[in-house]
């Protein structure tokens, strides 16, 4: 088993079953699945879903608003916070599940509530049965993402997951920033229901393309039964691993920079600042634009560098960067010349980009023996610390782009604490990853 981060101890050979890493266990000769391009490609889509779930049809808040007849439009939020709200929670299920019957009928149980709700959305008669449709599509693509880094983590570890791992949180963190362009692009060809018939067919085929060709990817010997005991055991396994606990808490930070990013950006792009109207999106695909590259360049240097190397970098770096736009933004008085703006927020995209993706591979690290269980409380808690955070900074919005740049600085400057926490005051050792 690969060993955890500055000496943490994690079970030893004789105590789990060696796993199958393509390209360098013999073993894996006997891997009857999809090869790394298509096996990226469908954790990708599985991850995918949900990010297009959560704010594709953000275009269509008016027409939903005139149809239902919602007389206060801030209630049209609650179709945001309803559905991340069952998102976080059901994600405490689906890896425990998933530790004890397999992957695979716990992916397949998730998406089949997953159509139910996207149908029952497409067909509600109401605003409150929307509301219900949304929680429901929560619970059910809670499966997509915690499944997919379980199943990443038996496949791989060390740096192949590291790798598969990059490529597969490019897809989750841009397609929620672009969604919105996709959405409007189908809202233009008819009505917002479309956009559900849209999630319906990604749905369909995650569900096709899983079951085709992914065979069931958890050794039999890290088989956990299903019990509040055994829940509550690898919940604690997790929260007392250094690794685990100080990664995900960096991750959730980080992730709450985008989230108060997203949540602000249309009154900074379109409604309250900088009034781009129809180029909205092109503002935002620049910034998205900055987050891919990074992505793919950590999936190229992961493998020589080390996760630990690029994950240390990218969290320095991000400060760094922070403390500078703020102190243009300050300088400018929260108003600064558009292009200034995007280059900065480019900026600290493209370097958390080199943190994100291997900070979740490192939580994951020292976990094999309870993959699902851990994937679930990582994906759970660092859901609902990205939510707070990303909340506190988009609520703050006061007409200037202040707030988000202050909320950049202490985010990233606490996701740099907490990484200093974890290795004991230590950056940029190998770590033997």
């Amino acid at each position: 088993m690969a060993s955890s981060a500055r000496g943490e101890a994690t079970p030893s050979a004789a105590e789990t079953p060696t796993r199958e890493v393509p390209g360098r266990d013999p073993a894996a000769a006997a891997w009857a699945g999809p090869r790394f391009v298509e096996f990226v490609a469908l954790m990708a889509l599985m991850m995918g879903l949900t990010a297009v779930t959560i704010d594709s049809f953000l275009p269509a808040f008016p027409a939903i608003q005139h149809d239902f007849a919602v007389q206060d439009p801030n209630r049209l939020q609650l179709l945001v916070y309803v559905y991340m709200l069952g998102f976080g929670t059901a994600q405490l299920l689906y890896g425990p599940i998933s530790d004890g019957t397999g992957r695979r009928p716990a992916l397949i149980a998730g998406v089949a509530v997953y159509l139910a709700g996207t149908v029952l959305a497409m067909l509600a008669p109401s605003f409150e049965m929307l509301l219900l449709a949304r929680a429901i599509q929560g619970i059910g693509g809670a499966a997509g993402r915690v499944l997919a880094v379980a199943i990443v983590r038996d496949r791989y570890e060390g740096r192949d997951m590291a790798r598969v791992m990059s490529f597969c949180m490019m897809v989750f963190l841009i397609v929620p920033i672009l969604a919105p362009s996709l959405g409007g692009a189908v809202l233009f060809a008819g009505s917002w229901r479309l956009i559900f018939g849209l999630m319906l067919a990604l749905a369909l085929v995650t569900l096709a393309w899983f079951g085709w060709r992914l065979p069931e990817t958890l050794h039999p010997a890290f088989r956990r039964p299903v019990s509040a005991r055994a829940i509550g055991s690898g919940i604690a396994v997790t929260v007392r691993t250094r690794a685990a606990l100080g990664y995900a808490t960096a991750l959730g930070l980080t992730t709450g920079c985008i989230m108060g990013y997203v949540g602000s950006a249309q009154a900074i792009f379109d409604t309250g600042l900088y009034h781009l109207g129809a180029l909205f999106p092109v503002a935002f695909a620049l910034i998205a634009g900055a987050m891919g590259l990074a992505t793919l360049i950590n999936a190229r240097l992961v493998r020589r560098l080390g996760m630990r190397r690029l994950a240390h970098a990218g969290t320095l770096g991000l400060f760094l960067v922070a403390c500078l736009q703020l102190a243009l933004m300050l300088a400018f008085a929260g108003h600064p010349p558009l292009w200034l703006f995007i280059a900065t927020l480019a900026a600290c995209q493209f370097l958390m980009s080199f943190a994100m993706p291997n900070y979740n591979a490192l939580a994951m690290e020292p976990l094999a023996a309870i993959a699902g269980t851990a994937s679930s409380f990582i994906g759970f808690y660092t859901t609902l610390l990205a939510a707070f955070c990303g909340l506190l900074v988009g609520q703050s919005f006061d007409g200037s782009v202040t707030p988000l740049a202050i909320g950049y600085f202490c985010l990233s400057g606490l996701a740099l604490a907490m990484v200093l926490w974890t290795e004991r005051g230590q950056l940029f050792g190998s770590g033997g990853r």
